[in-house]
């Protein structure tokens, strides 16, 4: 059966639901077998599903509203697993020098060594694509978005996995740790990403001064946001940064959207 583009589009804008309750549904399930059974195999199963249920399900949202349907799920897919490993090997090997040369590493390189590294594969990609001619910001949102996935999700892995050794194999430990990163991955490196690669794809489009002077001013506030982030111990502070994050990749995607109609 074929879909008619209106149905086409509704099932785009709503498959995150979908994901969400998909996955959200085998997490709960192998959740409530490794509780019942208590068989330590199953533990990866968690600490791998728990962490992804809501960053995927929030890159199927972002694809599902930007506009024409132009990036491949197989592209999105490949950045998620590559700019999440890339950017989590470069990451940590700069964090690892910084220390070593600083003894410290401020909040402040942090973000800034961390920001840098979930770019690689989308530039990667931007360099393969332009002479295609596709320089949708759109585009780059999405593919953005797809590399703060694969970088946020491992991220949460691994502290889920510090969180079970420090609790000497506490599953609600590792509970805890799933579900507050896996809520909050939307308004940190997922939406930090997704707002610099969308100004990238805007530069590589139609370069110029004005659109550098955007994209440095977006990186920069992605790398302020991202620093706050690390450095506050508020819950008031993380909400007021989680609707600023949010809130501005939301205003990209339906600008980017407006501009590919």
């Amino acid at each position: 059966m074929t879909l008619m583009p209106s149905q086409t589009r509704l099932w785009r804008r709503y498959a995150w639901l979908g994901t969400l309750i998909v996955l959200g549904g085998l997490y709960a399930l192998v959740l409530t077998t490794l509780v019942r059974t208590e068989n330590p195999n199953l533990v990866p199963s968690v600490i791998l599903l728990g962490a992804t249920v809501v960053p995927v399900s929030f890159l199927v949202f972002a694809e599902g509203r930007t506009g024409r349907w132009q990036v491949s799920p197989a592209v999105l897919i490949c950045t998620a697993f590559f700019g999440g490993v890339i950017g989590v090997v470069v990451a940590g090997w700069l964090e690892w020098d910084a220390l070593r040369g600083l003894g410290a590493l401020p909040m402040l390189f942090v973000a800034i060594i961390e920001e840098t590294a979930k770019l690689v594969v989308p530039v990667v990609i931007l360099a393969l694509t332009l002479r295609a001619g596709r320089r949708e910001p759109a585009d780059g949102l999405v593919i953005g978005v797809a590399s703060g996935v694969g970088f946020a999700a491992l991220e949460t892995m691994g502290y889920a996995f510090t969180a079970l050794l420090s609790s000497k194999g506490s599953i609600g430990a590792v509970e805890q740790t799933l579900l507050i990163r896996g809520v909050m991955a939307p308004a940190g490196h997922i939406a930090w990403t997704g707002l610099t690669t969308g100004a990238l794809w805007a530069l590589a489009a139609r370069p110029g001064g004005r659109r550098l002077g955007t994209f440095l001013g977006i990186f920069a506030f992605a790398i302020t946001l991202h620093t706050l982030w690390d450095s506050i111990g508020n819950e008031l502070a993380y909400l007021v940064l989680s609707v600023v994050s949010v809130g501005s990749l939301l205003f990209a995607m339906r600008r980017y959207r407006a501009l590919s109609r």
